[in-house]
């Protein structure tokens, strides 16, 4: 049998917009957005400079329906590159791009071949050997196990298996096709091209079951490195399975512990020194990182009061570490030293503001207020701020959910504000 290379990829996510960033400078966050689509057209490079046989994408190629062509031109433009080096692409939709979803359609390449939604089928490469077995899905809430209907695998030829599932579940990602590991492996397949969540997974090696992971990562909550896998077949079997990181933008949540921390000087030396290693591994990537500020500091209630300046300070110590560190969000999480015993404390006249704004948080009346008001911002808000990415991975809580933290904020924020005035 033919010794290859073939390139597995999945949730490129074409049109998506990245969430949660904030950032006031359009230019960087145009750079940003156009991230994925640079992730893809490298693959398509790396696929191309490597000689791979074939490309199999499971699923999710576009975000969800087309406002207009660009999405899909961009897309037919890039597998025609394929097409002109004589690499057939073998795609199954997901629910991202479910046959109910995407309303608009482009004319493919004639290398281009997506598995039908009706059942499952069999796609042969003949020079190969090869034959890929798959769906696609015709709407976006499948909750049927499409494996156990899969093809039977076809006898001394090199199988490969597509499907878009959550497979065994995954808590960041919908419920779609699921299967187990066993069903998978019972098809008796060589290879199973998983798609659907979004990070890099081996499920099995015998026979090898694989989730590439998304493209490029599209908020916080897809941290770290991204791209597809190549995986090298000699002798029938699978002999090797590397990643090819393609992405063009990262995405890093950092906390930092201030505790002991007595200056803002200090506070800043720490992030500044925490965010070196994630600047090198990105490699000159543009990086966006969520700095989580943690411990118990006397700077608690100075920070939250002038929280506008500290994110300022935060981001030029970003810009001091590399130009393409950028701050997506500041928390801050820190806490008061503890205060002293009440037995410990000097005598003397007056309110402890402190306790008083303890007790405010902890009436149950003023929680249920508190609740209901944050529920009607929250409603009002548009549907991207209240919840990342519309069908993938869940974005920030909602504001309700977050009571307990907007209250120890506001809390940190009068106190510093009083410390000042009585300074």
């Amino acid at each position: 049998m033919t010794s290859f290379t073939f390139i597995h990829a999945a949730d490129l996510h074409l049109g998506s917009p990245l969430a949660g960033l904030a950032l006031k400078d359009a230019d960087i966050a145009r750079r940003f957005a156009a991230a994925g689509r640079r992730a893809f057209e490298d693959l398509v490079t790396r696929a191309i400079e490597i000689g791979a046989a074939f490309l199999v994408v499971a699923g999710d190629v576009y975000d969800g329906d087309w406002t207009d062509n660009t999405i899909g031109l961009f897309f037919a433009r890039q597998v025609a590159r394929l097409d002109r080096a004589g690499i057939p692409v073998v795609l199954v939709r997901g629910n991202h791009d479910a046959e109910s979803v995407i309303t608009r359609s482009i004319t493919l390449p004639s290398c281009v071949r997506t598995f039908p939604t009706q059942r499952a089928d069999t796609h042969r490469l003949d020079h190969l050997r090869v034959a890929l077995h798959g769906r696609s899905f015709p709407n976006r809430a499948v909750e049927e196990n499409y494996a156990l209907a899969y093809p039977a695998a076809v006898p001394g030829w090199f199988n490969i298996g597509v499907l878009h599932t959550s497979c065994t579940g995954h808590a960041a990602h919908a419920t779609y096709a699921p299967c187990s590991v066993a069903d998978l492996a019972g098809r008796g397949y060589d290879y199973w091209a998983l798609g659907h969540v979004h990070d890099y997974a081996e499920l099995a090696r015998d026979p090898w079951i694989v989730f590439p992971g998304n493209l490029q990562g599209r908020s916080v909550r897809e941290c770290g490195e991204k791209g597809a896998v190549a995986v090298e077949v000699a002798d029938g079997r699978v002999r090797a399975v590397r990643r090819l990181i393609v992405d063009h933008a990262r995405f890093a949540s950092l906390p930092v512990d201030l505790s002991g921390a007595d200056s803002e000087r200090e506070a800043l030396a720490r992030v500044e020194a925490a965010l070196r290693p994630l600047a090198e591994a990105a490699e000159g990537r543009l990086l966006a990182v969520r700095v989580s500020l943690t411990g118990q500091t006397p700077l608690h209630d100075r920070l939250a009061a002038d929280r506008e300046s500290l994110t300022a300070e935060i981001q030029a110590a970003a810009h001091r570490v590399h130009e393409d560190v950028w701050l997506e969000r500041l928390r801050i999480e820190t806490a008061r030293p503890r205060a002293p015993a009440a037995a410990e404390r000097a005598p003397g006249p007056g309110l402890d503001p402190a306790e008083l704004l303890a007790a405010i948080d902890r009436d149950p009346e003023f929680r249920a207020r508190a609740r209901a008001a944050l529920a009607e911002i929250t409603a009002r808000m548009p549907s991207g701020m209240q919840a990342g990415v519309p069908g993938g991975p869940q974005g920030d809580e909602a504001l309700a959910d977050e009571l307990d933290a907007l209250c120890a904020e506001a809390e940190a924020v009068i106190l510093g504000r009083l410390h000042g005035r009585t300074c």
